[in-house]
C-alpha cells in the first residue's frame, strides 16, 4: 500500500539525493488557456525526469545484494536506476526495448549500466529482466509498479504544496501510473488530480472502463516513456478511490504542445513529458472558471533538433 505517511517517509529518505524542481507561473491567457496556470518543471530533475524520486526510495528502502539492481525501462526509469546506482556505488543492469531513443540509451551507458535491448515494448524488456533477475538475485527495481517507487514519486506533490499552495487541480501524464498514484495519494482530499494519456497508450482509461487492469496495444509518439501495456493495480486502486478523471489526447496534440512550449518559453520536453499540457492546449480538458491548475512537465530526454530546426 501507499499512504501519505509512506510518501512523507520517502521524502525524508531521499533528501539530498534529488533536486527540488522549479515551478513556472504562466501569464493570463498563456498558450490560449483560460486558467491560472503553473508548470512544475520536473524535466530539470536529475537525469531529466521525475523518476529518481521513486528509484532512490526503492533502492534505499531495501538491502541491495552483491548482484546490484536490475530494471526494465523504455528509457527514463532505466536512466534513473543507472544514475542512482552510480551515486550509491552499486551495480546496475538495465533492459530496454529496441525502440528506445538513442539519447536515452546513451545516458544509461554514460552512467555505467549494463544495457540489453530486448523486444519492441516495455513489457518485452520487463519479461527479459525478470528472467535475468531470477538468475542473478539482483534487486528488482520496477519502473512504476512498486509501493516504494510510487511513494517516492509522491514527493513531487509535497513540493507543489510548498511552492504553489493554493492550486485546485493537477494534470499528470500516465504511463504505468507510479507518478500519478503517488501524487493522488498525497493530494487526496485537497486537490483534484487529472490523468492524461495518449490515445494510443490508454492503460488507465481502459482499466477504469472495465474495472480492472487490462492489457492494451500501445504505440505513438510517446510510447517510449508512456508505453506500458497495463496500468498497475496500485494505480487503479488509487484512481478509483479518489474518483480520478481521465482524458485522452492525440499524438498531434502532444506534438503541438511540445512545439508551443519551446516557441513561447524555450522549454524543451519530450512527448511523454508534455502530454499533460496537451490536454489543455488541445481542449481535451477545459478548466472551470477560477480553477487553479498545475501541469507536471515530467520529462525532457529528447533530441531538440526537430524543435529548433523546423
Amino acid at each position: 500500500m501507499i499512504t501519505k505517511q509512506t510518501v512523507k517517509e520517502a521524502a525524508e529518505r531521499i533528501y539530498g539525493h534529488i533536486r527540488t524542481t522549479p515551478i513556472f507561473r504562466l501569464e493570463p491567457g498563456a498558450l490560449g488557456i483560460n486558467a491560472d496556470l503553473t508548470l512544475k518543471l520536473e524535466m530539470t530533475q536529475h537525469t531529466g525526469s521525475f523518476k529518481p524520486r521513486g528509484i532512490f526510495n526503492r533502492i534505499l528502502s531495501a538491502e541491495v545484494p552483491a548482484a546490484g539492481v536490475i530494471a526494465a525501462s523504455g528509457g527514463n526509469a532505466g536512466v534513473a536506476v543507472a544514475y542512482a546506482a552510480r551515486k550509491l556505488g552499486i551495480r546496475a543492469e538495465i533492459f530496454v526495448p529496441v525502440t528506445s531513443p538513442r539519447v536515452k540509451i546513451a545516458r544509461l551507458e554514460e552512467y555505467g549500466a549494463i544495457v540489453t535491448a530486448e523486444g519492441s515494448y516495455y513489457a518485452d524488456a520487463y519479461d527479459a529482466s525478470q528472467k535475468r533477475a531470477a538468475e542473478t538475485g539482483a534487486l528488482v527495481v520496477h519502473a512504476y509498479d512498486q509501493p516504494e517507487v510510487a511513494a517516492g514519486q509522491g514527493t513531487l506533490a509535497m513540493e507543489l504544496e510548498q511552492q504553489v499552495g493554493d492550486f485546485t487541480t493537477v494534470l499528470v501524464a500516465v504511463g504505468g501510473g507510479g507518478l500519478i498514484a503517488g501524487i493522488a495519494t498525497w493530494l487526496e482530499g485537497t486537490a483534484k488530480v487529472v490523468a492524461v494519456e495518449p490515445e494510443r497508450c490508454p492503460t488507465l482509461a481502459t482499466a477504469l472502463k472495465y474495472g480492472h487492469p487490462a492489457e492494451v496495444e500501445v504505440g505513438g509518439i510517446a510510447a517510449d516513456s508512456l508505453g506500458a501495456r497495463e496500468i498497475s493495480a496500485l494505480t487503479l486502486q488509487v484512481a478509483t478511490r479518489t474518483l480520478m478523471e481521465s482524458v485522452l489526447v492525440t499524438d498531434e496534440a502532444i506534438l503541438a504542445a511540445r512545439q508551443a512550449l519551446w516557441d513561447e518559453y524555450r522549454l524543451i520536453a519530450e512527448p511523454g513529458g508534455v502530454t499533460a499540457l496537451a490536454a489543455l492546449t488541445s481542449g481535451a480538458y477545459r478548466p472551470a472558471p477560477g480553477e487553479r491548475v498545475v501541469v507536471v512537465i515530467c520529462g525532457g530526454n529528447t533530441d531538440p533538433g526537430d524543435l529548433v530546426h523546423r
